[in-house]
Protein backbone atom coordinates (compact mmCIF):
# COMPACT_ATOMS: atom_id res chain seq x y z
CA UNK A 1 0.00 0.00 0.00
CA UNK A 2 1.43 3.53 -0.88
CA UNK A 3 1.99 5.62 2.05
CA UNK A 4 0.30 8.91 1.33
CA UNK A 5 1.74 12.34 2.22
CA UNK A 6 0.44 15.74 3.76
CA UNK A 7 0.38 18.46 0.92
CA UNK A 8 2.92 21.12 0.77
CA UNK A 9 0.13 23.51 1.83
CA UNK A 10 -1.37 21.84 4.36
CA UNK A 11 2.58 21.50 6.08
CA UNK A 12 2.75 25.49 5.82
CA UNK A 13 -0.68 25.73 7.51
CA UNK A 14 0.35 23.44 10.32
CA UNK A 15 3.76 25.68 10.77
CA UNK A 16 1.42 28.73 11.46
CA UNK A 17 -0.98 27.42 13.36
CA UNK A 18 2.14 25.95 15.68
CA UNK A 19 3.64 29.07 15.86
CA UNK A 20 0.48 30.88 17.10
CA UNK A 21 0.26 28.23 19.48
CA UNK A 22 3.81 28.47 20.65
CA UNK A 23 3.94 32.81 20.63
CA UNK A 24 1.06 31.88 23.94
CA UNK A 25 2.95 28.86 25.86
CA UNK A 26 0.30 26.47 24.39
CA UNK A 27 1.30 23.50 25.97
CA UNK A 28 1.12 19.33 24.68
CA UNK A 29 1.51 20.57 21.00
CA UNK A 30 0.82 17.10 18.57
CA UNK A 31 0.41 17.44 14.99
CA UNK A 32 -1.50 14.20 13.76
CA UNK A 33 -1.36 13.40 10.36
CA UNK A 34 -4.16 12.01 8.89
CA UNK A 35 -3.28 11.85 5.31
CA UNK A 36 -3.33 7.93 5.59
CA UNK A 37 -6.77 7.94 7.34
CA UNK A 38 -9.41 6.25 5.60
CA UNK A 39 -12.15 8.60 5.81
CA UNK A 40 -10.59 11.24 7.98
CA UNK A 41 -12.64 14.78 7.33
CA UNK A 42 -9.15 16.49 7.07
CA UNK A 43 -5.41 16.27 6.00
CA UNK A 44 -4.16 16.97 10.04
CA UNK A 45 -5.43 17.69 13.57
CA UNK A 46 -3.39 19.90 15.47
CA UNK A 47 -3.81 19.42 19.18
CA UNK A 48 -2.90 21.45 22.03
CA UNK A 49 -3.84 22.38 25.43
CA UNK A 50 -4.29 25.60 27.71
CA UNK A 51 -4.10 25.63 31.51
CA UNK A 52 -7.41 27.97 31.94
CA UNK A 53 -10.35 28.88 29.89
CA UNK A 54 -8.61 32.92 28.94
CA UNK A 55 -5.63 31.10 27.49
CA UNK A 56 -7.62 28.74 25.46
CA UNK A 57 -9.05 31.89 24.06
CA UNK A 58 -5.62 33.65 23.68
CA UNK A 59 -4.10 30.57 21.99
CA UNK A 60 -7.30 30.69 19.41
CA UNK A 61 -6.92 34.67 18.69
CA UNK A 62 -3.62 34.10 18.15
CA UNK A 63 -3.47 30.91 15.86
CA UNK A 64 -6.33 33.01 14.34
CA UNK A 65 -3.83 35.89 13.80
CA UNK A 66 -0.64 33.86 13.05
CA UNK A 67 -2.33 31.93 9.91
CA UNK A 68 -3.87 35.20 8.75
CA UNK A 69 -0.48 37.11 8.26
CA UNK A 70 0.96 33.67 7.00
CA UNK A 71 -1.38 32.89 4.86
CA UNK A 72 -4.09 34.48 4.28
CA UNK A 73 -6.33 32.38 5.01
CA UNK A 74 -9.32 32.73 8.15
CA UNK A 75 -11.13 29.36 9.71
CA UNK A 76 -14.19 28.40 8.00
CA UNK A 77 -15.55 27.65 11.14
CA UNK A 78 -15.20 27.70 14.70
CA UNK A 79 -16.62 26.47 17.58
CA UNK A 80 -16.10 26.55 21.36
CA UNK A 81 -15.38 29.85 22.10
CA UNK A 82 -18.32 30.24 24.49
CA UNK A 83 -17.05 27.98 27.23
CA UNK A 84 -13.12 27.50 25.76
CA UNK A 85 -13.06 24.06 27.49
CA UNK A 86 -12.62 23.00 23.71
CA UNK A 87 -11.89 25.19 20.80
CA UNK A 88 -12.26 23.77 17.37
CA UNK A 89 -11.05 25.78 14.52
CA UNK A 90 -11.44 24.40 11.35
CA UNK A 91 -9.23 25.82 8.38
CA UNK A 92 -10.57 23.17 5.79
CA UNK A 93 -7.07 20.70 5.22
CA UNK A 94 -6.45 20.94 9.18
CA UNK A 95 -8.26 20.65 12.40
CA UNK A 96 -7.12 22.80 15.55
CA UNK A 97 -8.09 21.67 18.74
CA UNK A 98 -7.40 24.10 21.91
CA UNK A 99 -7.99 21.73 24.98
CA UNK A 100 -8.39 22.23 29.20
CA UNK A 101 -6.25 19.59 30.50
CA UNK A 102 -8.87 17.58 30.99
CA UNK A 103 -11.28 17.91 28.66
CA UNK A 104 -8.22 16.70 26.09
CA UNK A 105 -7.71 13.60 28.44
CA UNK A 106 -11.54 12.89 28.08
CA UNK A 107 -11.47 12.92 24.30
CA UNK A 108 -7.89 11.51 23.62
CA UNK A 109 -7.92 12.50 19.66
CA UNK A 110 -4.67 11.33 19.05
CA UNK A 111 -5.48 8.01 20.26
CA UNK A 112 -8.65 7.96 18.24
CA UNK A 113 -7.14 9.17 14.58
CA UNK A 114 -3.78 6.96 15.43
CA UNK A 115 -3.06 5.16 11.79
Amino acid sequence: MERKVMPAAAKELCNHIVAGIEEKKGDRIAVCDLSNVDGAICRAFVICQGGSPAQVEAIHDSVWEMVHKGCGDKPVRVVGLNNCQWVAMDYGDVMVHIFLPEAREHYDLESLWQN
